[in-house]
């Protein structure tokens, strides 16, 4: 049986998405296994990332710096925006390394259930972006869950007065699912297969 401070680190680890108590048990082993080659990096990039992290003012997206290093790019198509539910998605758009423009983190979906209203969400900076912004085509690559596409439906609402072309992302991501969990080639053929609303 390990001591309490062990045990404390052992709950914290377990709490992050997707491991148990067993699995944490392992991860937590392993470091204090590999204490100079991994523990001690590990805390030291973690407490150097936790001091410098920000949340870009533009996209919404984490990096040390603000602007992000996706929208301060020059390389990145400006017209061409992504508009996604979260920065883990953001990250899944990029693992593709196929979509060159730049994007839009909401911060969530509409959702009655959990309360979470238009006020909630990144929209208002969404449409601010589009009046200062030469926006010629937004892909919404929102969770196909009935939450997603109520916010869908909502943003293109909110979005027909502007001249922009308005698409989603089609065939590849099956109903319930979320980007965060999907592989990169099934994002690539969803992103090929977007369709105009």
């Amino acid at each position: 049986m390990a001591g309490k401070d062990i045990e404390k680190l052992v709950k914290l680890v377990a709490k992050l998405p997707a491991l148990g108590t067993r699995s944490a048990r392992r991860i937590v082993l392993q470091l204090l296994k590999k204490r100079e080659s991994l523990f001690l990096p590990l805390i030291e990039t973690m407490t150097e990332v936790a001091e410098k992290v920000k949340t870009c003012e533009i996209c919404g997206n984490y990096d040390t710096e603000s602007p992000c290093s996706v929208c301060s790019s020059e390389t990145r198509d400006g017209t061409l925006l992504c508009v996604v539910q979260d920065v883990a998605d953001l990250w899944a758009m990029e693992r593709v390394s196929m979509f060159k423009g730049k994007y839009h983190v909401l911060g969530g979906v509409l959702s009655a259930l959990d309360g979470v209203a238009p006020e909630d969400l990144n929209i208002e900076n969404l449409l601010k972006r589009l009046h200062r912004e030469e926006i010629k085509e937004i892909i919404l690559a929102l969770p196909a869950t009935i939450d997603g596409q109520i916010t869908t439906n909502y943003l293109i609402q909110r979005l027909k007065d502007f001249d922009v072309k308005i698409s989603t992302l089609a065939q590849g991501i099956p109903m319930g699912a979320e980007l965060d969990y999907m592989d990169e080639g099934t994002i690539q053929l969803a992103l090929n297969s977007r369709k105009t609303l």
